[in-house]
This record gives C-alpha cells, sequence and structure tokens, in this order.
C-alpha cells in the first residue's frame, strides 16, 4: 500500500491527521495539530500547534500555519487556529494563532487564499471569501461571508469587512467595509452597490432593488447618519436590510472603526453624529 507521506516529512508522534492526508516533502507537522481527511498539505508546508483543520483542504507549497501570533502581547497561553472545509491555501500563506487564552483565528469553509496572504492573530474569515495574493490581514480583522477583496492591499486591525462586498487592489482598509458596497482609492471610498457580485449570487430582483435604494438613502441623499437610518426602517425588513443596518450600527460602537466614507460630501453612513 503506497504510503500518503512522503519520507522527508516530519511528522510529530502526537500529532492527529486521518489516513487519508496527503502530506508532501519536506513538510514539519508538530504536536497538537489534528488534520481532517482528504486534505493534501503540500512541500516545506509548516504547521504548529494548536491548530485543527478540517476537511478536503488544499495547503500548497510552503505555507506556515499555526505559529505563534505577531503580536507582543501574547506571553506563551494556550490559542488556537481553527479551520474549516474545503478551503484553498496557497503558497506561502501565513495565519498565527490568536492572543488570549483560549482565543482562536478562525477560517470558515470554501475559502481562498492566494499566494502570500497574511492572517494575523484573532482574525475572523466566514465563508466563500476570496483573498488575492499579497493582502495583509493585521489582528483581529473580521471578513463576513462571500466578501471579494482585490490584490496587494493592508486591512488595518479590528476592521469589518461585511458581507458580499468588494474591496478594490492596492486599497488601504482602515475603516469597516459596508455589506453588499463597493469600495476602492486611496484614500478608499464607498464608490457605489455591488451590483455584479450581487446579481452572480442570484439575489432575487426586488432585494436587489431595495439595496439600491438603501444605497442612496446612506450615500446620495444628503440626510445625516440618525436620518438615513430611519429612512432605511421604512424600506422594508428584507433580511439583507436587517444584516446592513445592525452591521452600520455595530461599526459606531466603542472598539469599532467606524464606516469608510463615500466619495462625496453627499454621504450619510460617514457621519457619525
Amino acid at each position: 500500500m503506497k504510503t500518503l507521506i512522503h519520507p522527508t516529512a516530519v511528522v510529530h508522534p502526537k500529532a492527529e491527521l486521518h489516513p487519508t492526508v496527503q502530506v508532501g516533502a519536506y513538510a514539519v507537522i508538530g504536536a497538537h495539530v489534528k488534520v481532517g481527511p482528504e486534505t493534501i498539505i503540500g512541500a516545506h508546508v509548516v504547521l504548529e500547534g494548536p491548530c485543527e483543520i478540517g476537511a478536503r483542504n488544499q495547503i500548497f507549497a510552503g505555507a506556515a500555519i499555526g505559529m505563534e501570533p505577531q503580536d507582543l502581547k501574547f506571553v506563551g497561553e494556550p490559542t488556537w487556529v481553527k479551520i474549516g472545509d474545503d478551503n484553498v491555501i496557497r503558497e506561502y500563506v501565513t495565519i498565527n494563532r490568536a492572543t488570549g487564552e483560549g482565543e482562536a483565528t478562525i477560517i470558515g469553509n470554501n475559502n481562498l487564499l492566494m499566494a502570500y496572504v497574511h492572517v494575523a492573530h484573532n482574525c475572523i474569515i466566514e465563508d466563500h471569501v476570496i483573498i488575492p495574493n499579497s493582502v495583509a490581514l493585521a489582528g483581529h480583522v473580521h471578513i463576513e461571508s462571500r466578501a471579494r477583496l482585490g490584490g496587494v492591499l493592508g486591512v488595518h486591525q479590528f476592521v469589518h469587512i461585511g458581507r458580499h462586498s468588494m474591496v478594490g487592489g492596492m486599497s488601504r482598509i482602515d475603516r469597516d467595509v459596508p455589506p453588499y458596497m463597493l469600495v476602492e482609492g486611496n484614500p478608499v471610498r464607498v464608490r457605489t452597490l455591488n451590483l455584479v457580485g450581487l446579481k452572480r449570487s442570484g439575489m432575487a430582483a426586488n432585494n436587489l432593488q431595495t439595496l439600491k435604494k438603501a444605497f442612496r438613502i446612506l450615500y446620495r441623499s444628503g440626510l445625516t447618519f440618525k436620518e438615513a437610518l430611519e429612512q432605511l426602517e421604512q424600506l422594508g425588513d428584507t433580511e439583507e436590510l436587517q444584516h446592513l443596518r445592525r452591521f452600520i450600527l455595530l461599526s459606531q460602537m466603542p472598539g469599532r472603526r467606524g464606516l469608510i466614507p463615500g466619495k462625496g460630501k453627499t454621504s450619510s453612513a460617514s457621519d457619525e453624529s
């Protein structure tokens, strides 16, 4: 029977690998690492623990997952990296463990992290997210499902990126990206609704029309922040609107970064009064 672990790989005896896991040449897998069925670990990959990786993931050459966080507050406390199923993690991606006892850096399911992506401590990436080459996520960044990022950009610590949003390449993301919006530029601004992404997602036409109205209220009406939220409540009670309102309100809470503004003086979403 052909072995699935290359003879040059170094696998700690305490590591838990499902029998169907494939391990490439010169990979190093430490203790307290658990890997689920049919996951493929490429050449020169380094996995440290505590780290849990689910099923059918593809981890390409040179990736380093589960290393200690690059955070001066970290003092060796037990923390985790937890990765779900069906993710593609390309060459030289780095995913650090969390800071804070019992905390975890979390990657969900069906995500694509392209080459040289860095995921810092305590980040959360939900499902079906695409992060292109050379994107750096600082600590505590939260990316909701089906967001799409452009390449070669940086995301400030504690930033939240909303679901179904699109972020243009080479942007500096220092505040929260509202759900369903397209943001781009330096300085970065909300440019329009992410129409292409929303149509591709199969969103119903009436829900898409409602989001178009919400965009005009937030970024084209000249209303104050409070007035814009009141107008949003009058549009209806769809799941998308509920999520948009909740995201906007939470972005103004202590410890959050606030919202990326619109491109003109008529934007309401950047008015925190």
